[in-house]
């Protein structure tokens, strides 16, 4: 699995904030929320959408913008009584510390055109239309396969400004060793290991991996098995000494002084934060 495929596996929308809207101009509509990621597409019509980070942002029908979190005004251009637009939304769950990676690096507000994603797009204008029994399981997913084409579109577009380390992926040097740092996170790599799988001197891996992820190979290792770590303690009732050993440290003492270093709190204290988040979704979800 790539980097961005293992990145994204675990974002998923939330059906219960699923929700299509008609805009009737001139009148703006208000959108926010507290989720950390937003899609919004318009089915039909044409809008603009209007925030701090794009102001008059012109939209058309199968456009996509992709929001992080925040608030927004969307409107029909035109006079009252002409033909309104129709916008479908869904807020995404981002549960792994590894998704935020993505989302870290990524701006507030990304529009992806319908030509880049009209497929989907009218994929779920035809399910929207459909009324048989699974239609919001159906619904969900085809939010998700949206999100990710328009996610991959705008990554891909020359000039977007992508997290560096997505970038490097395609790199000739590093690329392949990026790769396998990603694929293989328990291997005791070093980067006289890395630069070999290169086919660069220790010295040329070195400079050119820092040249093009922002930081040295170990360092950025290092993060990424935290990063993996983090999911774990959040997810699994895994032992610390398990999951070092599954990230690439040998024992559980080792990941701790790693991951509080980097994280700047121990892996049991992360664990009982994310499970004292996750009671009260508990006791709501509880039958009476």
């Amino acid at each position: 699995m790539d980097a961005l495929s293992t990145l994204l596996h675990e974002i998923r929308p939330r059906g219960a904030s699923f929700e299509q809207r008609t805009l009737h101009a001139p009148w703006p509509v208000e959108m926010s929320t507290d989720a950390p990621l937003m899609l919004v597409t318009l089915l039909s019509g044409h809008g603009a959408l209007r925030s701090k980070e794009a102001e008059g942002t012109a939209l058309g029908a199968g456009d996509v913008v992709l929001l992080k979190g925040g608030g927004f005004e969307f409107a029909a251009p035109g006079e009252s009584g002409g033909t309104p637009a129709v916008s479908l939304s869904g807020t995404f769950a981002v549960p792994s510390t590894l998704c935020f990676r993505v989302l870290d690096g990524l701006p507030d507000v990304m529009v992806v055109r319908a030509a880049s994603v009209s497929q989907v797009v009218e994929m779920v204008s035809v399910e929207m239309r459909d009324r048989r029994p699974g239609r919001q399981a159906v619904l969900d997913n085809l939010l998700s396969l949206l999100f990710v084409t328009a996610l991959r579109e705008w990554l891909d577009r020359p000039g977007s400004s992508v997290p560096r380390w997505y970038r490097a992926q395609t790199d000739p040097v590093i690329g392949c060793a990026l790769a396998r740092i990603h694929e293989e996170p328990e291997v005791p790599w070093r980067v006289e290991d890395l630069a070999r799988l290169a086919g660069v001197s220790r010295a040329t891996f070195a400079r050119r991996f820092s040249e093009m992820v922002g930081e040295p190979p170990m360092v950025y290792l290092a993060c990424w098995r935290t990063c993996l770590a983090a999911d774990r303690l959040e997810q699994s009732d895994e032992t610390l000494d398990a999951i070092a050993r599954r990230v690439g440290y040998a024992d559980g003492d080792a990941l701790s002084v790693a991951f509080k270093r980097i994280r700047g709190v121990r892996p049991a204290e992360h664990r009982a934060a994310a499970l004292a988040l996750a009671e009260p979704a508990l006791v709501k979800t509880s039958p009476a």
